[in-house]
């Protein structure tokens, strides 16, 4: 075979394509990374700390322990009270195929576990179900995460990560505001501890309420954090916002956010936060000592 052809240059082996799901470029350095590797570091890059956004059931692998993940009301399922249309695309029809890509359980999982060896009722938003936004089943599960809180007297912790309230359901995904608000309400009366982590993004009615309402407020690096988009405000208000304006480490600067913490060390900071909870509590209590939790001081 002649090593030159005029139709098709060089006459080269055939190209052998990389298969899907082998590299990926990171968004902020452009960066060519294997994926493999990519899991391996919780889906951080290598070369500047971005960030990837992390699925769902990596999460709750990364965040808890090992064997302890009790998942409930995985049932519960959203229902169309507005036979809500968009693009001639009916909601409940979206919901189902959403659900098929993305397993049951809509965009909230909430269980029992354990961070350390001490029981908490977590809580993560699942953003890969219509982008983690809030509904009517959403907010229920958040409501009754925070019951069994309350109930069996173990810390609640939250994952955030939603576009807002579900627009499918009208004024019904805004009540949830107030709903999961007076839930958490409860859970303070209580006296038992939430901690809330914010990754990216969280935005809209989620971050307008029980996101924000944390006692402990994490957040990931670089996270998209606030109600409006950053591109909706400057249009409203015309003018331009500061560099890293609704950025995770601009609300730490303004006192939004408690601390900012690399991925790869969260569940660490989040066995310490829990262990400096149930000390609070009794002051003898040794160090790694798992018990009943702290009652929050008074305000």
């Amino acid at each position: 075979m002649a090593w030159w052809s005029r139709t098709q240059g060089l006459a080269a082996e055939p190209k052998k394509s990389v298969p899907k799901g082998i590299w990926i470029k990171c968004e902020r350095c452009a960066s060519t990374l294997y994926e493999a590797d990519l899991d391996i570091a919780h889906r951080v890059c290598t070369s500047c700390n971005h960030h990837f956004r992390l699925p769902t059931q990596m999460r709750i692998e990364h965040s808890v322990d090992e064997g302890s993940w009790e998942e409930h009301d995985r049932a519960l399922e959203s229902t169309d009270p507005l036979g809500f249309r968009v693009d001639g695309k009916k909601y409940v029809d979206q919901i189902k195929s959403t659900g098929k890509k993305v397993g049951p359980g809509d965009a909230y999982r909430a269980g029992t576990a354990a961070i350390g060896g001490i029981p908490v009722e977590a809580g993560f938003f699942v953003f890969e179900f219509m982008g983690g936004s809030m509904g009517s089943v959403v907010g229920e599960k958040i409501t009754r995460q925070f019951e069994r809180a309350v109930v069996h007297r173990r810390p609640a912790i939250m994952f955030c990560a939603s576009g807002g309230a579900r627009m499918q359901e009208g004024v019904l995904s805004l009540m949830q505001m107030a709903k999961t608000s007076a839930a958490r309400s409860r859970l303070r009366e209580a006296r038992v501890p939430y901690i809330s982590v914010l990754l990216h993004p969280t935005t809209g009615g989620v971050a307008a309420s029980v996101a924000m309402l944390g006692d402990i407020i994490l957040a990931e690096p670089d996270a998209l954090i606030g109600f409006a988009g950053p591109r909706v405000i400057e249009q409203t208000i015309r003018q331009q916002l500061p560099p890293g304006f609704q950025r995770s480490e601009f609300l730490l600067e303004h006192g939004m956010v408690d601390h900012i913490v690399h991925r790869k060390d969260l569940k660490a900071t989040l066995e310490r936060t829990l262990r400096w909870f149930e000390r609070g509590r009794d002051p003898t209590r040794q160090t790694g000592q798992v018990g009943d939790i702290v009652d929050l001081p008074s305000e």
